[in-house]
């Protein structure tokens, strides 16, 4: 139902010829209007919310971790959560990263993020830091060392 709201909002255009949304022309759209954003936020992310919020409920795991791109903006609905792990990098890489992920240019790249939290405000959110800035390698070990630490945290040791 929420790609239906979607068609109704913004029209038949955003759907490809294989019959998803197309999330490249939508990103251009969004990013370019203020207005088109905050209507698909406002379909899209209260099913994310609920989505979530099931899924870590029925989780039976020692602990359950969420990946939400839009936390900090966002961080009043998510006050049931325990923590906030952010995976962190500079804003040259994260750009670089973003233009290679998503066959973007700079300038949209710069759009998307200047539509969203800055750095010190999600650090501001965070109990946790992983820096991503490094090889594979180090990213590996500081993920290996959090997941010790949340096992310790969920076992009160």
């Amino acid at each position: 139902d929420g790609l239906a709201q979607i068609v109704e909002a913004f029209g038949h255009e955003v759907i490809g010829a294989d019959g998803r949304l197309d999330r490249p022309a939508m990103r251009q759209r969004i990013f370019a209007d203020r207005e088109a954003r905050h209507t698909l936020e406002s379909i899209v992310h209260p099913r994310v919310r609920l989505w979530l919020h099931q899924r870590a409920l029925a989780d039976t795991g020692p602990y359950c971790m969420l990946a939400i791109p839009l936390l900090a903006e966002h961080i009043g609905h998510y006050r049931w959560t325990d923590r906030v792990l952010l995976v962190d990098v500079d804003e040259t890489t994260q750009i670089r990263r973003l233009m290679a992920r998503d066959d973007i240019d700079e300038t949209l790249a710069r759009r998307i993020l200047a539509n969203q939290a800055t750095r010190e405000q999600r650090l501001a959110v965070a109990d946790d830091v992983i820096d991503n800035s490094g090889d594979p390698a180090m990213l590996d070990a500081q993920v290996a060392a959090l997941h010790e630490r949340y096992l310790a945290l969920t076992t009160g040791n």
